[in-house]
């Protein structure tokens, strides 16, 4: 009798988990207006024997502001805004519209539409694929332009819950980087 009830029981709660898709992650993902995180990234660049590693802080403000600090191996930044992204290394800055570069353009916003819960912004450019539960997901974005396939393969984003956890791009020339993402306090 007991397993009578438990079965019932499993078979009214499957209705409410295989109804979580992408609609409701980016639901999930759009509450936050501001987070940020450290994180550690591996390049595996197929000319070097071992992967460059680099690591610092990321700081996302809702709609479209997603700054990437790097302090090691040495400090950098990248600050995107809108259509415009702002490179400092040192003394040196370089200002880019991102208008001016497509495929760069849809590489950014393949995390910072997903940081800000924007399917919109993220079907743009990429078809989407969403595997798991609302407690641990995996959102795989396959590039739609000829132009950014030339570049990227194939992005996945693993996170739990509204946050992202790592963020992998398998490049076309086969390098590939995953980045391991970590909350930090209010930004």
């Amino acid at each position: 009798m007991i397993r009578i009830f438990a079965l019932a029981a499993s078979l009214l709660a499957a209705p409410a988990w295989a109804a979580w898709d992408i609609d409701e992650l980016m639901q999930t993902l759009a509450k936050s207006k501001a987070s940020k995180a450290t994180f550690v990234e591996h390049k595996h660049i197929a000319m070097l024997d071992a992967p460059v590693v680099s690591s610092g802080e990321l700081v996302f403000t809702a709609p479209d502001r997603l700054e990437r600090r790097t302090l090691k191996p040495r400090p950098e930044s990248v600050v995107l805004e809108g259509d415009t992204m702002t490179l400092r290394r040192g003394e040196r800055q370089m200002v880019l519209k991102l208008q001016d570069y497509p495929a760069v353009g849809a590489l950014i916003e393949s995390i910072r539409a997903t940081l800000g819960g924007d399917r919109a912004a993220l079907q743009r450019h990429y078809n989407l694929k969403l595997d798991g539960t609302a407690a641990r997901w995996s959102l795989t974005l396959s590039p739609r332009e000829a132009r950014t396939r030339a570049l990227v393969l194939e992005i996945r984003i693993d996170g739990e819950l509204g946050e992202v956890r790592t963020v992998e791009i398998e490049q076309a020339d086969k390098d590939r980087s995953v980045m391991t993402i970590r909350k930090a306090g209010p930004p």
